[in-house]
């Protein structure tokens, strides 16, 4: 070998030493300041490295938690992706549900549900542990989203306050026309969910008003390891509590603390008994509200016997702050998540708190509990805008104005690090009104309602009403879903039924995803849309459902089109029964200038139905088992529109669809609609619209005075058809652009 080399491999040789040196020493400096809390320098470390080495799977998994850390979910989200593309979870479990979760934080919902899907498969040999819960309310979220986020709170914002900066603000508080607020610099946050800082200090501030420019530090402490924020005052303004942190992300470091205020001074701080701060338990965020005619202490702590993380808990304040109740849970807010930053609003009666497991738009969002019937409530989100895809934090009320804490894009770090805005909910406005004749009518509750559309309900096999002809039904759609939730079971044996053992977890899970996707979805997505529809019929507006309905092709057609016809009347009979009969009236009005609640019925039986699901009775497995054919037994509800708005929905036609059963091609048809006028005015025939050349139409009428039936027809010559065909005609009428559409099915041979 040449002296050159023998030069050259020792360069390179020394090189690859040399590299490998830098590279486990850049690895392990980043890996001990990841465990002390510093993100942001164990991410100084991983650039160096990454000039090195960019490709090894432990490298870039530590750099993905970083960045998540940090809270760069976009750049996280990429590198989650790299470790995920290599290892597919076998060397690091949680790669796929923290690719999941920067989807989420980074408001790609639709990629976020299909892979927590995928993790709720990953995860389902232990059904009971976190992963597989939190990737199943996370997918049930993904789904509430998909519909959630066209809605929006109704607010004006203020998001330039004079004491944001390039650092943390957050926690903010109002008290005797001050203003508190937590600020940190590098805001990161420590498994116990308080934020807290290597080398900065969280230490509370006060502003004289809101909209001064001095800011004063409340008090200090000796110990560079100890951080204060979240600061509360009790009823009487004498009292404050905090919390106090110790800088150790390895055990318990959080407790709330009490202290005497006099003059802006903080006199005999001392720290609340265990009956508050449980030994080996994070106690923090406290708030005190009068609550239950008492003083209250609410606080977040992850103490023995909680639902999962840190969960809400209640203490009744008694002898002034000497003596404290034991602590109740805030049972319905508590989940296997954290709840977090309680705020009562003793006016409005609600607890405010942040969650990061109710469904939810980003990492924490705000919700709040009203307090009825000596309970606190489901939690309800506060929405966009007030939520974002980031943390938000902290919301607490003064007079009508809302503070919180949130690290959304919007502010001048990114989301690395939080700020406090601020906004008024707007004045409620008259949403819907009936105006005089040439006046503008407002639709924005129609528009609200057809947001939640289509609602899609789903049926069992045959159900309701098994083999039977019946076009009606006197089954309510709840006991339909109900009776089909209790045969996932059965779903769930048959249709894994002779796969191979590595295959059966999979197509169960499959559907079991199926139920909490398109079945339980369904049944909330019929719930609020029936809020909003009861609210505009109590708003006096007539208004009309139309509801399509669908069949997996195991029975004959016409037997199919009764069938979906039963579907719709299960609906019918939901709203005949809901909330005790509310929408009766709606429904059978008594006068003809009745409020009106219309159902305009569209049963296209299997005719729509995917042509490649099952249609072999005998194949039972894939004819009504199977996700596929489970897909296609539905109605859907799929419009809804103003009596008033379109005279042609005040065209009714007695039997919208007729199947003509098996017909020769040979034989010309003339098929008679029987049509009605269910309006208050003349409707006036503008054109029949005719699609295909092989049918024609014609009216025996004009003009159809309201209660008035007239006869539409229409011919068809099925000469170039076979098998199964659908065909339709289209009704306008005068100063109308919605049709009404007139449908026939037939076997053709």
């Amino acid at each position: 070998m040449s002296r050159f080399l023998i030069i050259i491999v020792l360069f390179i040789f020394s090189f690859q030493y040399y590299s490998q040196d830098f590279t486990q020493d850049y690895f392990l400096h980043a890996q001990n300041e990841k465990e002390k809390g510093d993100f942001k320098e164990g991410i100084e470390y991983m650039k160096k490295l990454f000039e090195i080495d960019s490709n090894k799977v432990d490298y870039l998994w530590l750099y993905a938690e970083l960045l998540r850390l940090e809270k760069n979910y976009s750049l996280a989200e990429y590198y989650y992706k790299k470790v995920y593309d290599k290892e597919e979870s076998r060397i690091y479990l949680r790669s796929l549900f923290y690719l999941a979760e920067m989807k989420k934080m980074n408001g790609k919902y639709d990629e976020a549900l299909e892979l927590y899907k995928k993790c709720k498969k990953k995860y389902a040999y232990d059904k009971k542990e976190y992963l597989y819960l939190k990737s199943t309310q996370e997918m049930e979220s993904c789904l509430w989203l998909k519909k959630a986020k066209m809605d929006s709170a109704s607010v004006s914002f203020n998001k330039t306050l004079p004491f944001n900066s390039s650092e943390s603000e957050f926690a903010p508080m109002i008290n005797d026309n001050k203003f508190y607020f937590s600020s940190l610099r590098a805001d990161s946050i420590s498994k116990s969910g308080e934020i807290i800082s290597k080398n900065y200090k969280s230490n509370i501030y006060f502003l004289e008003g809101k909209d001064s420019s001095t800011l004063t530090l409340l008090f200090e402490t000796n110990s560079l390891k100890e951080h204060h924020a979240n600061i509360t005052f009790s009823l009487d303004g004498k009292r404050i509590y905090f919390s106090s942190c110790k800088e150790n992300l390895n055990e318990p470091s959080c407790k709330i603390l009490m202290a005497y205020l006099v003059k802006d001074k903080v006199l005999e701080i001392d720290t609340l008994d265990e009956i508050v701060n449980e030994a080996d338990a994070n106690t923090s965020m406290p708030y005190i509200a009068h609550f239950d005619d008492k003083e209250v202490l609410f606080f977040s702590s992850n103490r023995a016997g909680g639902k999962g993380g840190m969960d809400l808990y209640y203490s009744y304040i008694e002898d002034e702050g000497k003596k404290y109740s034991m602590p109740f849970p805030v049972d319905k807010v508590n989940s296997p998540g954290n709840e977090v930053t309680p705020f009562y609003d003793s006016i409005d009666k609600k607890l405010y708190f942040s969650s990061d497991w109710h469904f939810g738009f980003g990492g924490y969002d705000l919700f709040c509990s009203p307090f009825l019937n000596y309970s606190f409530q489901k939690p309800e989100n506060l929405m966009l805008p007030v939520n974002s895809t980031n943390n938000d934090l902290y919301l607490v009320r003064y007079n009508k104005q809302y503070y919180f804490s949130s690290n959304r894009s919007e502010n001048n770090n990114s989301t690395c690090c939080s700020n406090i805005y601020t906004f008024k909910y707007k004045e409620k406005e008259i949403e819907h009104q009936v105006l005089a004749t040439n006046e503008l009518r407002t639709f924005k509750s129609l528009e609200d309602l057809n947001k939640k559309l289509p609602v899609t309900l789903f049926f069992h096999n045959d159900m309701p009403n098994p083999k039977s002809l019946d076009t009606i039904s006197n089954v309510s759609y709840m006991t339909s879903y109900n009776d089909y939730v209790q045969l996932i079971p059965k779903y769930k044996k048959e249709y894994s039924s002779g796969l191979a053992k590595e295959k059966i977890s999979d197509a169960e899970e499959d559907i079991e995803s199926f139920f909490i996707e398109y079945v339980n979805q369904g049944v909330e997505d019929l719930e609020v849309f029936c809020k909003l529809l009861l609210k505009e019929l109590e708003n006096k507006s007539s208004v009309i459902l139309t509801v399509k309905g669908f069949a997996s092709p195991l029975a004959k057609s016409d037997y199919n089109v009764n069938l979906t016809k039963r579907r719709i009347s299960s609906l019918v009979n939901y709203l005949k029964v809901y909330e005790n009969g509310i929408f009766q009236k709606y429904l059978f009005p008594v006068h003809v200038d009745s409020t009106k609640l219309l159902i305009q019925e569209v049963p296209f039986g299997e005719y729509v139905a995917e042509k490649w699901v099952s249609d072999n009775p005998n194949d039972s497995k894939n004819s009504i088992y199977s996700r596929a054919a489970a897909l296609e037994r539905k109605i859907e509800i799929q419009s809804v529109n103003y009596l008033t708005q379109d005279t042609s929905l005040l065209l009714s036609a007695k039997k919208q669809l007729l199947n003509l059963g098996s017909i020769s091609k040979n034989n010309k048809l003339k098929i008679a609609f029987e049509v009605k006028n269910i309006g208050h005015l003349p409707v006036e025939i503008d054109s029949i619209g005719v699609p295909c050349k092989c049918n024609s139409a014609e009216s025996t009428f004009s003009i159809l005075k309201p209660n008035e039936t007239g006869i539409i027809y229409l011919y068809f010559d099925p000469i170039d058809y076979i098998g199964k065909t659908v065909k339709s005609i289209y009704v306008y009428t005068k100063n109308s652009k919605t049709p009404l559409r007139l449908v026939i099915t037939a076997e053709t041979n």
